[in-house]
């Protein structure tokens, strides 16, 4: 099994790290040759969307990017990774790769101070970490969007399809079961 990560900007070190821990093989995505590389999942990470979403396309990463996400690539997005994968984002008039039919609040829980950790239930994994850094979370999801997580009332994971999306950073944090999560849909997709 090997992970493509997107490595343009932002937290794809942090990710690194946990696939090595689970001593699962990756690729850094940072160049358009680099998608003829054959991978089972993608990983967005955390940082920042705009940039990511500029950078992709700048360098002719995004369609392809994109086409894959359509043709059922299993996506494990966090933080930023879900608002590219948003269909709309209700504080901003951009939109990504727009595959998940969800609309998403950009920087909802305020600037860089208004980042904090918690735990809650994510899926049927139980009580998980969680820690927000100028984070999103989702308004509004379409009925066959499955709610994995909210927090204070607010959804901040979700899974549609291929597409796993969060509002935090799993990789930022010493748990490793949501990627595994995410592993595990992968092997089921093949």
């Amino acid at each position: 099994m090997r992970i493509g990560i997107s490595a343009v900007q932002g937290a794809f070190a942090e990710h690194e790290k946990i696939l090595d821990q689970l001593d699962i093989e990756y690729i850094e995505l940072r160049k358009e040759e680099d998608l003829n590389t054959p991978i089972d999942g993608l990983i967005l990470p955390g940082g920042e969307s705009t940039v990511q979403g500029k950078l992709l396309k700048e360098l002719n990463m995004f369609e392809p990017m994109k086409k894959k996400i359509q043709k059922g690539l299993p996506v494990l997005a966090t933080c930023a990774g879900l608002i590219l994968l948003a269909e709309r984002l209700s504080n901003d008039d951009n939109s990504y790769f727009a595959t998940m039919p969800v609309t998403v609040r950009r920087n909802a829980y305020g600037r860089q101070l208004g980042s904090f950790h918690t735990q809650a239930d994510f899926g049927n994994l139980g009580d998980i970490p969680m820690t927000f850094i100028r984070a999103p979370y989702i308004d509004t999801a379409r009925k066959d969007v499955e709610v994995l997580a909210r927090v204070d009332g607010n959804i901040v994971g979700a899974a549609y399809k291929n597409q796993i999306g969060i509002s935090f950073h799993p990789e930022l944090d010493s748990d490793v079961r949501i990627h595994k999560m995410f592993l595990d849909k992968i092997v089921l997709s093949h």
